[in-house]
């Protein structure tokens, strides 16, 4: 085993947590701009002072030199005063240690000085150049300076406190501050992108959850104790699905199991001689039959293992309507022709025939009405029956549950299309209520979200 690897077991490795990982983001993002802040003060300077060279400020040292040197010593002073500018200051020295500069060996600005000699047009031209770390730290002038000698062993002493040649200091200022403001964004998009990125796939897995029981588990990355939550959430998802296939497998089973006896109930009754008892017992045995058989369809409900499918919604209404009136059966629609949708074709389908049979047989003047919002589908049918109570608009949606006097007991229904038109479309995200119409009816609106 080599020997990173080795230091890599034995030296604890820290879980970052959602918390840790702000600070060190923040830590972070602090030095990185101190660290910008820096580079771009750097930049900034060699863009916005140009080397002394290129920025004109030699021909006007030369200028000067030479107007100095041409003038008698009695007005030199006087006009070494008045050539300043402000950007820079001159004085005209007899001896070169009143410039109170120190005396350096390389002191002589190598690059300026041959343009310099040939501006004066003394090639024997003495320069000296002084940078602000050349200066004493208790000198009390600690700017640039710029030493040329004249033609009678005088010296002229140019001084600058600081090259503020180019751009003046507030256009300056505001680039900087537009730079970090740029690279703070930069780095907090950078920084969050670790932590967002984790929570987005976090919710888009719970939501997705929520309306296909088959999705796949959510990728576990992120800080450790959002990777702990998605752990937990894929294990509560694996018991779920687990639970559900263990409840469907087992009733399945026991509805499956009942059609034997009610099989042999029925040989049974074949052998009775009273023909009305006898009428009783069949009528009593192919309710139970029914019964099964619904239960069975229910549990193995196929729709809800179809994979969800980008298809025409209001193509499919339009279809279901068709085949109720090629049967017979009068059915009105209400709405636009095309809705692009996402999700279970087959399922919606079953839904939209349950209801619109069931508006046919307990009610009259069937009716589908297509909606469309911006983050909704409205699929609304509506007939002109009796209705239902309000007190028992939840109660229809349990299993097996059956209304007297309302809804017609003798129509071949044991309770499960209701139900299972719910748990078809809460399972797509949905819903499905019931509402009573003005002037008599029931409307079963189905809402179906968009996105």
């Amino acid at each position: 085993m080599k020997l990173r690897d080795r230091l890599r077991q034995a030296l604890p490795r820290p879980k970052i947590t959602i918390a840790r990982w702000i600070a060190l983001t923040t830590l972070t993002a602090m030095l990185f701009l101190l660290l910008l802040k820096g580079l771009f003060s750097v930049l900034l300077s060699a863009w916005a002072q140009p080397p002394l060279l290129e920025s004109g400020v030699i021909d006007k040292v030369a200028a000067v030199t030479r107007i100095l040197d041409a003038a008698p010593q009695a007005q030199r002073a006087d006009i070494a005063r008045a050539a300043g500018d402000g950007s820079y200051s001159v004085r005209w020295l007899r001896r070169h240690d009143q410039a109170g500069v120190p005396a350096l060996v390389d002191a002589e600005f190598s690059q300026g000085t041959p343009i310099l000699r040939a501006l004066l047009k003394r090639p024997d031209a003495r320069v000296e150049a002084f940078e602000p770390a050349d200066m004493p730290q208790y000198a009390p002038e600690r700017g640039y300076a710029l030493m040329i000698e004249l033609s009678d062993k005088s010296w002229v002493l140019f001084r600058a406190s600081d090259r503020s040649w180019g751009l003046d200091e507030l256009p300056r200022n505001l680039i900087i501050l537009g730079l970090m403001l740029v690279s703070s964004l930069a780095v907090a998009l950078l920084a969050t992108r670790y932590l967002a990125k984790p929570l987005e796939r976090f919710a888009e897995g719970a939501r997705r959850f929520g309306t296909d029981f088959n999705a796949p588990p959510i990728p576990v990355v992120g800080p450790h104790d959002l990777r702990q939550a998605i752990l937990a959430f894929n294990a509560t998802q694996a018991q779920l699905k687990h639970f559900l296939n263990d409840r469907t497998q087992m009733l399945a089973a026991i509805s499956h199991d009942l059609r034997a006896p009610l099989t042999r109930m029925r040989l049974r009754a074949e052998f009775i001689d009273d023909a009305q008892l006898q009428a009783k017992v069949f009528k009593d045995v192919d309710e139970m039959q029914a019964m099964v058989d619904a239960a069975l369809g229910f549990f193995r409900d196929d729709a809800r293992l179809e994979q969800t499918t980008v298809f025409d919604l209001g193509e499919l209404l339009l279809t279901v309507v068709d085949d109720f009136r090629d049967a017979g059966v009068e059915v009105g629609f209400s709405g636009p022709r095309r809705c692009v949708y996402t999700g279970r074709p087959v399922g919606i389908k079953r839904v939209l025939v349950n209801l619109i049979d069931n508006a046919a047989k307990y009610g009259r003047e069937p009716m589908v009405v297509l909606a469309l919002s911006a983050r909704q589908i409205a699929i609304t049918v509506q007939d002109r029956g009796p209705g239902i109570a309000p007190e028992l608009h939840e109660q229809v949606f349990a299993p097996f549950y059956r209304i007297e006097g309302s809804r017609n007991r003798n129509t071949g229904g044991v309770g499960l299309g209701l139900p299972a038109a719910r748990a078809i479309v809460l399972e797509q995200g949905g819903s499905v209520t019931l509402g009573n119409r003005s002037g008599g009816g029931l409307e079963v609106r189905i809402t179906l979200p968009l996105g």
